[in-house]
C-alpha cells in the first residue's frame, strides 16, 4: 500500500503569499510566520492519504455516537496539546473549545442523519481537534488524524472556530481520505477542496435549518477581521467576488472552464480552481431547491462513496460520475439528473 503527501489548509497558500508581500511589515510578518509553520507541519508530519482505500457502503447505525475529543495547544506547536473537553463533558469557559466541539458534533450529525455514515471512517472514527495552535496562526487544517485551529491575529483573520463551515471543511478532508482518496494536485485536488466546501456549506446549512435558497453560499464567513474588505475566503454562488482588499487583493476564483487558472503554484491551483465544481453543485442545488443536504449533497456522497471515482479524477470524470450517481439513485430523466446535467454545463464541464 502506497502512501502520498497532502496537506490541508482552508486558507490558500496564494492568500498568504500576498499578505506576506504586504507594505504593513506586521501583517507581512504573521502570514510569513504561518507559511513557514505550514511548511514545517507538512514535511515534519508526512501528512498522508492512503492509496488504494477501496470506499464501502455506509452501515447505518442509528444508535451511533461522536467521540470528541478537544486539545489546547496553549499557543504551543505540539500536538495535540493538553486535553480540555471530552465527549459528553459540559462545556467551558473557552468559547473556541465549545464552538470546535459543537461543529464536530454537527458534522458527525449530518454524515450520520443525512447518510448513514458513521463518522469519517463510517467505523466510528474519533474526532480530535487541536486549538489555539501557536502564536497569531492564521490558519486550520487536517493533518491526516486530526484538526488543528489558530487562533488568527485579529486584524486579517478572526478565531478559526468561529465559522462552522471551515470546521466543517477541515473535517470533510478526512472524508474524502477515507473514501475516493482524491490526490491532492491539479484537478484531483481542486475536486478534494471542492468536497471539502460543499460538505463544509451542507453542514452549516444544516446547523442553520437552511433551504439553499436561503443559504449564502460563502465559505469562511465571519472569518475576516471586520477591516478587511470581504464577506469570506471562497463564494460558491459567485466564485472571484469573496473578497478585493488593498492587502488581501482579489478572490481568485473562477466560475466556469473559461476563465481556469493554470498555475505551478499551490498544488496545480487546487483552491482557485476548485470554484468551477463548487459553482457547479451551487448551481444544481438552487435548481432542485428545498435542502441542499437531502438531493444535491447525496449526488455527491453517492459520487465520492461509489467506488468508481479514480484518485486522479479530473473534473470531467467526476461530473460524468455524479450524472451517474443521479441516474442510479432517481431515475433518468429525473429533475435531478437534468439539474446535474445542466449544472456542469453551465460551467462549462462536460458529462458525456
Amino acid at each position: 500500500m502506497a502512501f502520498h503527501s497532502v496537506f490541508c489548509t482552508v486558507v490558500p497558500p496564494h492568500l498568504l503569499d500576498k499578505l506576506a508581500r504586504a507594505e504593513n511589515q506586521r501583517i507581512a510578518d504573521r502570514a510569513t510566520r504561518t507559511l513557514e509553520r505550514d511548511a514545517f507541519q507538512r514535511t515534519r508530519r508526512r501528512i498522508t492519504t492512503v492509496r488504494g482505500v477501496a470506499a464501502v457502503p455506509p452501515v447505518a447505525d442509528a444508535d451511533a455516537k461522536p467521540r470528541r475529543t478537544i486539545y489546547d495547544c496553549e499557543n504551543g506547536t505540539d500536538l495535540p496539546g493538553r486535553k480540555v473537553r471530552g465527549e459528553g463533558d459540559e462545556p467551558g469557559r473557552d468559547a473556541t473549545v465549545n464552538r470546535v466541539y459543537a461543529g464536530l458534533g454537527a458534522t458527525f450529525e449530518l454524515l450520520l442523519k443525512a447518510y448513514g455514515r458513521n463518522s469519517l471512517d463510517d467505523a466510528g472514527l474519533k474526532l480530535d481537534a487541536s486549538v489555539h495552535f501557536d502564536r497569531e496562526y492564521g490558519n486550520a487544517f487536517w493533518d491526516g488524524s486530526q484538526m488543528v485551529f489558530g487562533d488568527g491575529d485579529g486584524e486579517i483573520f478572526l478565531d478559526f472556530s468561529i465559522p462552522v463551515d471551515v470546521i466543517a471543511h477541515e473535517l470533510a478532508h478526512g472524508l474524502t481520505q477515507h473514501t475516493a482518496n482524491l490526490e491532492y494536485f491539479s484537478q484531483s485536488g481542486a475536486l478534494n477542496e471542492s468536497v471539502s466546501d460543499v460538505f463544509g456549506a451542507l453542514v452549516k446549512q444544516y446547523v442553520l435549518g437552511q433551504t439553499a435558497d436561503q443559504a449564502d453560499w460563502l465559505i469562511g464567513e465571519g472569518l475576516l477581521a471586520p477591516d478587511v474588505t470581504g464577506v469570506a475566503l471562497r463564494s460558491m454562488k459567485a466564485p472571484g467576488t469573496a473578497y478585493d482588499d488593498d492587502v488581501l487583493g482579489k478572490d481568485p476564483q473562477p466560475a466556469t472552464m473559461d476563465d481556469y487558472v493554470r498555475t505551478g503554484r499551490d498544488n496545480g491551483g487546487v483552491h482557485i480552481n476548485s470554484g468551477i465544481p463548487n459553482h457547479a453543485f451551487y448551481l444544481l442545488a438552487t435548481e432542485l431547491g428545498g435542502k441542499a443536504w437531502e438531493r444535491a449533497g447525496q449526488i455527491w456522497y453517492d459520487t465520492l462513496t461509489g467506488g468508481e471515482l479514480t484518485q486522479d479524477a479530473r473534473f470531467g470524470e467526476f461530473a460524468r460520475l455524479t450524472a451517474a450517481s443521479a441516474r442510479a439513485r432517481y431515475g433518468d430523466g429525473s429533475p435531478e439528473v437534468e439539474g446535474v446535467l445542466k449544472a456542469w454545463s453551465t460551467v462549462g464541464v462536460p458529462t458525456s
